[in-house]
């Protein structure tokens, strides 16, 4: 994968990029032992780089400014490696090493660091490659603050690489979230874990360790969720076999 093809300049699709995102780099990557045993997830290597670097290379590309990240399994490791590797993006970090918070949780503990204009919420294990346009300035061209309280990047159920889940959400003809996967069910949008959220969602939260499940049903039942469909790849790195996978993919793309 040549760093050429994947950060070629694309067309500007329009909007503003916002100037900060939370990067959720805290979990346990369970899925993905043994190689997890002595790194945290963001750190596995996928096409001779990182994960986590991956998503600093989209950030970067697309103007984003400042990023918080938070931290808790092996959390020494992955701020060691920032301090290293990022000096071109402002990064602050969002200590869980006391309990890990899950997504949600981990929102309602970085909100005094998020400010209070829109934001970018990526998983530091989510890879892709852009299409036509760069993915987060298309997110920030989609946005409609009036409308909007969370805007989720997706991918066809078809197109999810690697993916073994049965989908996440329906979307209407105007790209509005109508509801989850029922029980039993397969749903034909797959969330990649990109989304652009404005920080007056992260409200009314429970203390301890949620999902951000919680605000998206909310925002679901609002009328004020919903998707943007990814035009580019995108690979689940769910477990060890999916790296050989995505880096076949990669290769030949």
């Amino acid at each position: 994968m040549s760093k050429g093809r994947t950060l070629a300049l694309r067309p500007d699709p329009g909007g503003h990029v916002p100037e900060t995102a939370m990067v959720m780099a805290a979990g346990l990557g369970k899925r993905m032992r043994p190689l997890t045993a002595t790194r945290p997830k963001p750190l596995v290597e996928v096409a001779g780089k990182p994960l986590i670097d991956h998503v600093f290379d989209r950030l970067r590309s697309a103007g984003v400014r400042r990023a918080v990240v938070n931290v808790h399994y092996l959390a020494d490791a992955l701020e060691a490696h920032l301090r290293a590797r990022v000096k071109d993006i402002d990064v602050v970090i969002s200590d869980e090493r006391g309990q890990l918070l899950e997504t949600g949780g981990g929102l309602v503990k970085a909100r005094p660091l998020l400010g209070d204009e829109p934001i970018l919420v990526i998983n530091a294990d989510s890879l892709w490659i852009d299409g036509p346009t760069d993915a987060i300035r298309a997110l920030a061209a989609a946005w409609d603050g009036e409308r909007m309280d969370a805007l989720l990047l997706m991918v066809p159920y078809a197109r999810a690489h690697g993916y073994r889940a049965q989908g996440d959400f329906h979307l209407d003809a105007l790209g509005r979230i109508t509801g989850r996967r029922k029980r039993g069910r397969v749903a034909p949008f797959v969330y990649v874990g990109v989304q652009m959220i404005h920080p007056r969602i992260i409200a009314d939260a429970p203390e301890g360790p949620f999902s951000t499940n919680l605000f998206w049903q909310r925002a679901i039942e609002a009328g004020r969720a919903w998707g943007l469909v990814h035009q580019g790849l995108w690979f689940e790195i769910g477990e060890p076999a999916a790296i050989g996978e995505a880096e076949a993919i990669l290769a030949h793309g």
